[in-house]
Order: structure tokens, then sequence, then C-alpha cells
């Protein structure tokens, strides 16, 4: 028999709460009565609703129990003071008792992906425990903490931020072996006003640095020294590794080429030369496989056996995947759905890699970036280049910060405004035909999902079609 994650003797234990009734978590914790499975503890937080209006929904999904701060309904339930400051004891507690190499990751860019890299290496090695999406903040952390198993041998979490003085205590509650920051870039500047405020917060993953730990930075990075200095400052018995171009780099990107579906990297991890394929385009995702290797190989595994466990690795949804779909008037396009998050420097790198992805028209259809603070007009604007490089035809933008790109773009390139993403679609449709790319990016509350969502429900009416006349099976996903 599979032993619980919690005991309500567990969770008193170790939030001071009370039990008004035994029971056993065999399943996990929630926070949201739409996901929740049976055997789940669910857990009452106040964030946009007050989660104790949905206990009783709980119990209704099968719940074991619940946490709360009062008292709802007849279920079993460990009654706190304060839910969100229980969850976080619940969460310290599943560290204590687990002897797993903790991984803990940030960056302005890429820190998703290398996340999803790690945990499927992770995965490959043992049990292995890992960050749901993107649950890095003030309740996602201690979430992904308390959901831990007790026979995990290797977990990696993501820590994110908006304001200052949000990672550091989300450090110290993870309490990480291994550190890393993927890139510095201008993202969060509306909460923290500069680059080297990004910086200074992004370090601060080192404060909760275990003794002796390992701190991993990007070596080709502007910030790389500051970010060295500050980890060296949070904790001094510290090992620094790299990764990068650098030829002193710990693990040294020596090769990069693609076919415009898929890519090979080849990096060299302390002498030990390996090559990764992906179902990626782009050369930033090198960047993102050499620091996985990297933090992987700190929990003691071969890089061979790294590097074997990430070959063949795909990006999750809005994270640059890659679908070719029917069109309903025949034919295919590609879509490129990056949507879902951007900022100046992920979205100079999803349209370099938009060069590479091979034959066929061009089209980008890019949704403002958001939180980048005062320079946002000129951010925008500055994207000119990078759209232009790609060679596109044609050019959607929504959003109010866009139309400074769209003055900044040459008159003679096609291009359409709208204040929404939604109000792309018609010109989209209207433009697509068989053979184009078309890449989509924003910042998640841009609302470019919902175009990419669109463009697929569109793209299913071609199957439909080809099922009514029978000729089911002409065109599909690739």
């Amino acid at each position: 028999m599979t032993k619980p994650l919690w005991t309500s003797d567990d969770i008193t234990l170790a939030t001071g709460g009370v039990a008004t009734a035994p029971f056993k978590v065999t399943g996990t914790v929630s926070i949201d009565t739409r996901s929740l499975a049976p055997g789940d503890l669910f857990v009452a937080l106040k964030d946009q609703r007050d989660g104790h209006d949905f206990v009783e929904a709980a119990f209704e999904a099968g719940a074991a129990g619940a946490l709360v701060s009062r008292k709802k309904g007849d279920g079993p339930q460990v009654v706190a003071d304060d839910t969100l400051a229980a969850l976080e004891q619940l969460g310290v507690a599943a560290r204590a008792r687990c002897g797993a190499h903790r991984t803990a990751i940030t960056g302005s860019a890429g820190k998703t992906s290398v996340k999803e890299m790690l945990a499927r290496i992770y995965r490959a090695l043992g049990p292995a425990h890992w960050s749901q999406k993107s649950f890095n903040n003030h309740w996602g952390v201690p979430l992904t903490l308390a959901r831990m198993p007790e026979e995990t041998e290797r977990a990696v979490f993501e820590i994110g931020m908006s304001t200052p003085g949000e990672i550091a205590p989300r450090s110290r509650m993870v309490r990480p072996q291994t550190g890393l920051i993927t890139c510095i870039a201008g993202a969060h500047l509306e909460g923290l006003g500069s680059l080297e405020a990004v910086a200074r917060e992004k370090a601060d993953i080192f404060e909760g640095l275990e003794a002796g730990g390992t701190f991993i930075l990007p070596s080709d990075d502007i910030f790389f020294e500051y970010l060295a200095d500050r980890a060296r400052d949070l904790c001094p018995t510290g090992n620094l590794e790299t990764f990068g171009h650098a030829k002193d780099a710990t693990a040294r990107i020596v090769g990069y080429e693609t076919d415009g579906v898929s890519s090979r990297v080849q990096v060299d991890v302390v002498g030990k030369p390996v090559l990764v394929t992906l179902d990626a385009v782009g050369e930033h995702w090198a960047m993102n496989v050499a620091a996985a290797l990297l933090a992987a190989t700190q929990t003691g595994a071969s890089v061979s056996d790294c590097a074997e466990a990430l070959s063949g690795y795909a990006p999750p949804p809005g994270r640059g995947t890659a679908e070719r779909l029917p069109l309903p008037s025949g034919g295919t396009f590609t879509l490129i759905d990056d949507a879902y998050n951007a900022n100046p420097g992920s979205m100079r790198a999803a349209l370099s890699s938009l060069k590479q992805r091979g034959a066929g028209r061009r089209l980008v259809a890019l949704g403002e970036m958001l939180e980048i603070g005062e320079r946002s007009d000129a951010e925008h604007a500055g994207l000119a280049g990078a759209v232009v490089e790609t060679g596109t035809e044609g050019v959607f933008l929504a959003g109010d910060n866009m139309t400074h790109l769209a003055e900044a773009l040459p008159t003679d390139l096609q291009k359409v405004w709208a204040p929404k993403a939604d109000e792309l679609f018609n010109a989209l449709e209207n433009t697509l035909r068989d053979g184009d790319v078309v890449l989509i990016k924003g910042s998640n509350a841009s609302g470019m999902g919902r175009l990419a969502d669109r463009l697929r429900q569109w793209s299913e009416t071609a199957d439909l079609g080809k099922m009514a006349s029978g000729t089911e099976g002409a065109a599909g996903v690739g």
C-alpha cells in the first residue's frame, strides 16, 4: 500500500492547527476545486476569492480533508490561524522529511523551460518532483513543496517575482542545494525600476542556498560578475559553476544546428562532450540545454545519462511549440505558439528563431509586453529591427503599447493593429495561405494565447469538412 502524502496528525504537527477528525491524504495538495481529485487535501486560501467558499465543493469532489482557518461543513478539517502560513509550514515540513536534492531556478527568461527540462531528466533518473506549470509565486512555491512525496530523490522548483523582496523568502523555504539564474533581461521593470534591481532581486535565489551548495550562472550575461559577487556574499561556502559560450564555462556550448523543425545542441560539460536533440528551434534553446545539463549533474548523475534523458524534449504549450495545422481552404500552415509570456529578451529570441523555420511565408503576431516600466514605449519600438530581420511579410499587433512598434516599422511592411488580440483573428484568417509560418507571442495577459486557440479551432473546421465529404485524413497536425 502506498504511503499517504499526509495524515491529519502530520498536518496538525506541522501547522499547529487542530483536526476536527482524522484523515489521510492519498492524493496531492490542491487549492482549486476545478482540478481537485479524490484523496486530495484542499487548502482554503484567500486570494482573488475566499477558498472557504469552496470547501463543501471540495468534499463533494472527494477531498480527503481540508486545511482551513474556520470550519466549513462537516468534512474532516485541520483548522489553523492562517491558511497561507499553514501551507508554508506544511511545505517546510515536506522539505525537512525528504532527502531530495533540491534545485531552484529563476531568471528573466527561460526559467520555466529549464525547469521542465530538469523535470524530464530527473524523472528518468528516479523518483522526482517539480513545479507544475509556473507555480513560482507566494502560494506556488509552498504548494509545490507541500506536494513533494517523502521518497523524492531529485526536485526542481521555479521561483519568480514581480516586486522587490519576493525571491529571498521563497529561496529560504526551498533551501536548495543548487541555485540557477538563466539570464537577466528587461522583465518586471515596472516593479523594480532598472536592470540592476532585477539582477539584485534574481541573485536573492542564493539567499537560502545550503552551505557548500552550488550557484550556476550564465557566463555570457552582462551581469555575470555582479551575480557572482552577490552569490558569494550570500553563500560564502558555495561553489560557482557557469554555462554559455565562454571558453571557460563549465558547460560550454560548442555547436547548434537546426533543420527548421528540430535542433541539435552540442555541449562540453567539464571536458565531456554530449549531443542533445530537441523538438524546438532557436539558438536560445542551446543556453537552456547547457543550463539544464549542468544543474542535473550537480545531483550526482553523469552528463551522458542527463543528455540521453533530455534528448527528444519538446516545449510545453505556449512556450514555442510548433504545430502544422490544416487550412479550411486547403493546404496547411505552421503555428508557432509562444504566447505564454514575453519581455524584450524573449521577444527577440522568438523572432530570431522564426528565421530558422525553413521555407514558407513568415507572419508575425505580437501582443504587448507588460510590466516593463517607464521604458515600455522605447522597448516596444525597439523590436522593429528584430521583426524586419525575420523577413516577415505581415505583422499583426495587439494592445496600446504595440502602436509604438507599428510606428517604428517600415511603411511598406503590411501591418494590422487592433486594441485586443481577439480582434486580429479575422485579419489573420484572411491572410493565411498554404505553407505559411505564423509566430504568436505576447505577455500572458495580452490575450495572444486565445488568438492561438482560435486559430486551432478554425483549423479544426477543415477536418470536420473532410469528414463530412469522406476525405478524412488528408491533412493533420505534425
